[in-house]
């Protein structure tokens, strides 16, 4: 029996069939990634085999550190893409119980064919069998979309982007389409003075706003909203280490505006403040345009000041935090539901202690008005494992309605990571089916394949409406 083979990961019948006959054929909707716009507009293709698999690939970058690597062979420049890949061979047997190890073969067959297992004795043969796969005009990013049926790539990006790239991949007939997220921690995190400032020169040139005070700082971001709803938005995202909440008046606000125009570092009360105005003023917009706020708790970023100096961020160099969340974030959403301005949120933590947690405050904030209006996030990040998805679908299982649960996003910065879709459904398929044949649920087809075609891709559809989907 070959390696992940067609009932990898399927251990009973129902699971089988509710795979097989169900799961497998659904469509994607991958509503947050880090894919590039222009590669995605632009229909990019790709020269080799690392290029397409190591580059920019964190994750890999990790266990091939962990495994005795030298960095020159992770992202050094003097190295050849071939020697990088022999690198990355030499550490998949290494990889034995990390995701890697799944994901990387799971890719292999998916997009090459190809059934070998990675080790320095197959390197060379992947290497060839690969690359002459890539080398076909059909290899590029839309045959790719095509071949995996995505529906929608849900991009991370910057209030002051321009969308140039959405906005020419969406005016084509491709079945794909392409939308931002408006993520405005730049308008919110004030550790830096100079770059705040240098970025909210920006909000005012892009926005053709005056920024003489923090209400046309809001009303610049604003436009920039708007913007993005205009061009299919329908989600904010949120990168925070926890959720900020201090209560900061209008006039307070003005006072840490006036401070930062001016150059001068707010206090740490003061800079907590200025990023729950923003939050909260975003909710309200999120709440009037129907959108979905995204929370990602948990990261500390950077922690090797060494290797951020040298490499800069998104390198490989983030850990987890283990501080208390709860008390703030209810504060947060209670401070927007107080005035029926709270919009669908989707919360998330990179350390699995906090998943019950955050599944039960959400029911506190459930209010009829949306089915799962408050969702529990999939397993995101370091949590991205075997083990971390069944723990998020356990947490809400027990305490909310997994049926009603929006499934599954990459997060990635890799067109190779589709597959981690068909990972997550065979995961859910597991634990159904497993409790089907165990008396848990009764065994009834119709409730069963709802079930699964919800949470793959059903409830994605009808609670994001990304227009034209």
């Amino acid at each position: 029996m070959s390696y992940l083979h067609e009932n990898f990961l399927l251990p009973n019948k129902t699971a089988q069939r509710l795979f097989h006959e169900v799961a497998a054929s659904q469509p994607i909707i991958d509503y947050h990634c880090h894919l590039p716009p222009e590669a995605v507009a632009g229909n990019a293709r790709f020269t080799n085999l690392a290029e397409i698999w190591l580059g920019g690939d964190h994750y890999k970058w990790r266990a091939m550190r962990a495994a005795g690597e030298p960095e020159s062979l992770i992202t050094g420049k003097e190295s050849s893409p071939k020697e990088k890949f022999d690198a990355w061979a030499r550490t998949m047997p290494q990889t034995v119980r990390n995701p890697l190890h799944h994901w990387t073969h799971l890719e292999l067959k998916r997009y090459f064919d190809c059934d070998l297992v990675l080790n320095p004795n197959t390197a060379d043969a992947i290497w060839e069998e690969a690359n002459a796969k890539i080398a076909a005009d059909s290899f590029n990013v839309h045959s790719i979309c095509q071949d995996f049926d995505i529906r929608a790539i849900g991009t991370t990006d910057d209030p002051i982007d321009t969308l140039e790239h959405h906005i020419a991949h969406n005016s084509g007939k491709l079945k794909t389409k392409m939308f931002p997220t408006f993520r405005p921690d730049k308008a919110m995190i004030t550790t830096n003075i100079e770059a705040w400032n240098l970025w909210t020169d920006r909000l005012a040139a892009i926005s053709e706003v005056t920024l003489g005070s923090a209400a046309d700082f809001v009303r610049a971001l604003k436009s920039r909203h708007d913007f993005f709803h205009q061009n299919g938005c329908r989600l904010t995202d949120h990168g925070l280490e926890y959720c900020p909440y201090i209560a900061c008046s209008d006039a307070q606000a003005e006072a840490i505006y006036t401070k930062l125009r001016a150059s001068q570092s707010p206090s740490s009360i003061e800079a907590e403040q200025w990023m729950t105005y923003i939050m909260q003023q975003i909710g309200r917009w999120n709440a009037a345009k129907g959108w979905t706020m995204q929370l990602h708790f948990g990261a500390i970023r950077n922690a090797n000041t060494k290797m951020y100096t040298k490499l800069g961020p998104d390198t490989g160099y983030d850990g987890v935090f283990d501080e208390p969340i709860i008390r703030k974030l209810a504060a947060f959403l209670d401070s927007l539901a107080i005035t029926d301005e709270l919009p669908k949120c989707i919360f998330y933590h990179v350390n699995t202690q906090h998943l019950f947690p955050l599944a039960t405050l959400m029911g506190c904030y459930q209010d009829g008005s949306v089915p799962g209006k408050m969702q529990l996030g999939s397993g995101w990040w370091h949590v991205d494992t075997l083990d971390g998805m069944r723990q998020q679908i356990e947490a809400l299982s027990s305490v909310g309605l997994f049926s009603r649960f929006v499934g599954m996003l990459t997060d990635s910065r890799s067109f190779l990571s589709f597959p981690r879709h068909e990972y997550f459904r065979r995961i859910v398929c597991s634990i159904i089916g497993t409790d089907v044949e165990a008396g848990l649920i009764p065994d009834d087809k119709c409730l069963l394949d709802e079930l699964i075609k919800g949470i793959c891709y059903n409830n994605a559809k009808n609670y994001f409406n990304f227009p034209g989907i």
